[in-house]
């Protein structure tokens, strides 16, 4: 029974359900990054309406997975929940600001008469699928290389740094993980697009499709070897029996070699997003984006595990060692874990009735009559 779990036990299921939930959010954000493709693929009015409303019909979707990845932190990890959006809350609000602007903008670009034009809002796609997928990313980064906050015997936070999180982007490692998310969600728009589009009416940005998804990974290796070496080289944070965190040299190197199946997950999610590229790029398929989709969400299930497992505190401080954050101090009572977790048991209907929506959104390709609706995008 879930009621009998050890605490620990729950800790962990629950580090393992909010990093799914992460995980196929950076899946989603294929949204993002065919957002940022528009004006590259994209060559008249046709081609962009094809190119949003295939979009438009998935957007909710990864701004919900968002919503529901802060929500599973909330009632599973609440001071990490508290501690991050308590002090690093600028980087949290420009993130949300620019989800806020890819929501207005798939409202009102066609709207009739609309106050800033169509033009407007397509540089708010923009910066929602480059600025809000880079600032995720750095505050992700975060979890290997500390933020700036203090804890008191109260849980009361204190963020030392002016910025409020915003430093994040300043570090090198933060932000080449950033910038990294930024161009595998190009690779995954460039992919869904492929798969979603019919170009009978724009035979030409098939081949700028699959020109840019090489392109995109191109642009994203330089990146992704740069985080992987950080992680294999760099000190990380630790913690023993006695709760007492220090600073470890190979720490994330040794949390891999520890957990080989998280290694596995790593390297066979890097596989499938390079498999997905070839066989869009070279290949001339159309189903690259279940290769890369799965990979992304494998690779990000390793992220988010080396962060988390291995005694490894998943929100280290910087400023004070001692006050850093584990799935174990910072996690809801043992009664609020086994409560949600019996909720959770309905995860798989859930699961279940967005594959069926999928199907049918995508039951055909987005075509001319999508795009002369009254209702498009």
């Amino acid at each position: 029974m879930i009621g009998s779990l050890d605490t620990a036990v729950l800790q962990q299921i629950w580090w393992i359900l909010a990093a799914t939930v992460g995980s196929l959010f950076l899946f989603l954000t294929f949204v993002q990054g065919g957002q940022t493709l528009l004006w590259q693929v994209a060559r008249n009015d046709t081609e962009k309406s094809l190119v949003i409303n295939s979009l438009g019909r998935k957007w909710e979707l990864t701004f919900t997975t968002l919503v529901l990845f802060g929500g599973a932190l909330f009632a599973a990890f609440p001071k990490f929940y508290a501690t991050s959006f308590g002090g690093a809350y600028w980087v949290w609000i420009l993130i949300l600001f620019t989800f806020i602007v890819q929501a207005v903008s798939y409202e009102f670009r066609k709207k009739p008469n609309n106050l800033l034009g169509a033009r407007v809002y397509e540089i708010f796609l923009f910066i929602n699928g480059s600025v809000g997928i880079l600032l995720i990313g750095a505050a992700v980064g975060t979890f290997f290389t500390g933020s700036n906050f203090t804890l008191n015997q109260f849980n009361q936070v204190t963020w030392t740094h002016p910025l409020r999180g915003l430093e994040a982007a300043f570090s090198l490692f933060n932000l080449s993980l950033g910038l990294f998310l930024v161009f595998n969600a190009r690779v995954l728009g460039s992919m869904y697009l492929l798969n979603n589009i019919d170009f009978a009416l724009a035979p030409e940005m098939e081949m700028r499709l699959r020109r840019s998804c090489l392109i995109s990974l191109a642009c994203a290796l330089p990146f992704l070897l740069y985080v992987l070496a950080s992680l294999l080289l760099m000190q990380g944070f630790s913690f023993d029996e006695n709760g007492v965190v220090s600073l470890v040299s190979g720490k994330y190197l040794a949390n891999l070699l520890a957990m080989p199946a998280v290694l596995i997950l790593l390297l066979a999610g890097l596989v499938l997003v390079v498999w997905g590229v070839i066989l869009t790029a070279f290949l001339g398929g159309f189903r690259g984006i279940w290769f890369g989709g799965l990979g992304t969400v494998l690779v990000g299930l390793a992220v988010f595990f080396t962060a988390g497992f291995n005694n490894t505190p998943f929100y280290p401080s910087k400023a004070d060692l001692q006050s850093s954050l584990s799935i174990f101090n910072a996690s809801s009572s043992h009664y609020t874990l086994t409560a949600m977790t019996y909720v959770a048991l309905v995860i798989p209907l859930v699961l279940a009735y967005i594959a069926y929506v999928w199907y049918l959104m995508d039951g055909r390709k987005i075509g001319a009559e999508d795009i002369s609706d009254t209702k498009a995008y």
